[in-house]
């Protein structure tokens, strides 16, 4: 194809109507921009966004913040082991093949009988000592810590006879044939058992995986669970306890424990294909941090319990583990506006946040 004169001469000129009308169309509107309606005008469509956003910089503090610290108390960790004990670098892979041998070296034993020791080890370890607190009183130095009302009283101990009950059937009954479950899937998958433990880097990331996958799962079971026609059926149970103590995170109707217990926590390793390893760290974690939520005190140190102790107070807000959806539905207004959002804080000291942040006193009737 030719390019003459005149063919230029029109392709020149058909560029120079374009760019006119473009211009024209970009006047017209800048004259009359004051007229249309931005996308964020409205103040609902503001405050969606700003929950949106606010979500995204709690999910990357939340995450970015375990992860150093994850990273630090590691390596922490594994050089004063191998300080103390002389152990080479792999001191953590030589650990593993000896449980695994200890196993018998099969997979289902050691995917079902060793989930368990080990899932019940961490959970009894933690609350025998806030059982410890909360039936003896005693360390009294540590009371002061206490949310809500004081320890159980004498009238409470049926009940926390109950729920120990419970919380052992639910691990036993409800939880083994879930694990045998669970197994087959985690082979299906390609879960490994045996062999080499992934690098450290790569569980950093599976971490985060697992905890976004918790959050999403639990948020929404939660937050159905409370639906009305729900319930009175199912997760009443678990609020029977308006002032939490450790070991109601396990205390619910058997449905609720396999739906929002033991799902979300395992479907994290499940989907990344993990290791069995990093599955136990991660459910111990997943079962330290729900003790901590329900432990009714905030301890210096540790992670704040104020979000979802104001959740069994209330009976409303805070339906999330990290808050990242609770903030990005608008399902922690009423906690944010609230004395107990204001002490949702890591205590670095030794004086309680109550007395640091009182509750406002209740007006009296005139």
């Amino acid at each position: 194809m030719q390019f003459t004169s005149r063919s230029a001469f029109v392709y020149f000129n058909n560029i120079n109507k374009g760019l006119s009308q473009t211009l024209k169309t970009a006047n017209f509107q800048e004259m009359h921009s004051e007229n249309i309606p931005t996308p964020l005008e409205s103040p609902a469509d503001r405050r969606k966004w700003n929950q949106v956003t606010d979500s995204i910089k709690k999910a990357i503090f939340i995450l970015g913040t375990a992860c150093i610290l994850f990273i630090a108390a590691s390596n922490s960790i594994t050089w004063h082991l191998q300080r103390i004990w002389g152990a080479s670098g792999n001191l953590w892979q030589n650990t593993w093949n000896q449980i695994y041998h200890a196993f018998g070296e099969n997979d289902l034993f050691i995917g079902v009988a060793g989930t368990y020791a080990v899932t019940m080890s961490v959970f009894w370890f933690a609350n025998f000592f806030l059982l410890m607190i909360e039936i003896t009183k005693w360390p009294k130095c540590l009371i002061k810590y206490k949310i809500q009302e004081e320890p159980v009283n004498e009238k409470q101990k049926p009940m926390l006879q109950r729920a120990v009950q419970v919380v052992l059937f639910n691990q036993t009954v409800i939880a083994l044939p879930f694990m045998v479950v669970m197994y087959h899937l985690m082979k299906w998958r390609g879960c490994v058992f045996q062999g080499e433990l992934p690098t450290f880097q790569w569980f950093l990331l599976e971490l985060a995986v697992f905890s976004l996958v918790e959050e999403l799962c639990f948020y929404y079971s939660h937050r159905t669970l409370h639906h009305r026609s729900l319930y009175s059926y199912i997760h009443k149970r678990h609020h029977e306890w308006t002032a939490p103590i450790g070991i109601i995170s396990l205390y619910a109707h058997p449905i609720e424990h396999l739906v929002s217990n033991l799902l979300p926590p395992v479907l994290g390793p499940l989907l990344m294909g993990s290791h069995l390893c990093s599955a136990w760290v991660w459910f111990s974690i997943a079962l330290l941090s729900t003790t901590v939520a329900h432990c009714g005190y905030h301890f210096p140190l540790l992670p704040s319990p104020e979000a979802h102790d104001y959740h069994h107070k209330t009976f409303v807000n805070n339906f999330g583990v990290l808050g990242i959806l609770d903030r990005l539905h608008g399902t922690d207004l009423n906690f944010r506006a609230s004395k107990a959002y204001q002490r949702h804080v890591l205590l670095l000291g030794l004086t309680p946040l109550s007395q640091q942040i009182p509750e406002s006193p209740s007006k009296k009737p005139e």
